[in-house]
C-alpha cells in the first residue's frame, strides 16, 4: 500500500469523478453523432458543425466538473479520523466516505441521486438514439449497407454497455454480499478496460 497525501487523494478523487461524469455525457454526444450520421446522413455536416461539436463537448465537460464539485464540497466538509487506509486501488469516493467519522448519509443520498440522474438520463437518451438507428438500419436494402451502418455503431455500443453496466452496478445497484470488495474490482475493470475500447 502506497501512502498518499490528503491533497493528493482529494485531487485523485476530483479527477476520477470529473473524467467519469464527463465520459457519461460524451457517450451521449457520440450516440447523437451516430444517430445523425445514420438517420440524417444528408444533413450531417449541417447539424454536426464544428460549432455544435465544440458546444456539445464543452457542455459535457462543464456538467462533469459541476457535478464533481458538489460531491467534492460535501466530501471536504466531513471530518476524517481513525484508520486512514483507503480500502481501494485509489481514492474512490465511496471508499473515502467509509473513513469519515461523521454521518455520511447526505453524501450517500447525493451520490445516489446524482448517480441515477447521470446514469438513467444518458442511458435513456442513448437507447432512444439507438432505437431510431436500428429502425433506419432495418430500412436499408443492401446487406453491405446494413453491415456498414452496424459496424459504425458496434464499438460505441460495446463501450456504452460496459461503461454504464459497471457504473450502474457500483453506484445504483443493490449492495449485497461484500459490496466494497466487489466494487473495487468492478471499478478497476471500469477504469482500465473501457478506456482501451473507447475510440
Amino acid at each position: 500500500a502506497q501512502p498518499i497525501s490528503f491533497a493528493g487523494c482529494m485531487t485523485q478523487t476530483f479527477l476520477f469523478l470529473t473524467f467519469s461524469l464527463t465520459e457519461c455525457f460524451l457517450l451521449v454526444v457520440m450516440s447523437f453523432d451516430r444517430y445523425v450520421a445514420i438517420c440524417l446522413p444528408l444533413r450531417y455536416s449541417t447539424i454536426m458543425s464544428s460549432r455544435v461539436c465544440i458546444t456539445l463537448a464543452l457542455t459535457s465537460w462543464t456538467i462533469g466538473v459541476l457535478l464533481t464539485l458538489v460531491d467534492m464540497v460535501l466530501l471536504l466538509l466531513l471530518p476524517f479520523c481513525g484508520p486512514q487506509k483507503v480500502n481501494h486501488f485509489f481514492c474512490e469516493i465511496l471508499a473515502l466516505l467509509k473513513l469519515a467519522c461523521a454521518d455520511t448519509h447526505l453524501n450517500e443520498v447525493v451520490i445516489m441521486v446524482s448517480g441515477v440522474l447521470v446514469l438513467v438520463g444518458p442511458v435513456s437518451t442513448i437507447v432512444v438514439s439507438y432505437g431510431h438507428i436500428l429502425c433506419a438500419i432495418l430500412k436499408i436494402q443492401s446487406a453491405e449497407g446494413r453491415w456498414k451502418a452496424f459496424s459504425t455503431c458496434s464499438s460505441h455500443l460495446c463501450v456504452v454497455g460496459l461503461f454504464y453496466g459497471t457504473a450502474i452496478i457500483m453506484y445504483v445497484g443493490p449492495q449485497h454480499g461484500d459490496p466494497q470488495e466487489r466494487n473495487k474490482y468492478l471499478l478497476l475493470f471500469h477504469s482500465l478496460f473501457n478506456p482501451m475500447l473507447n475510440p
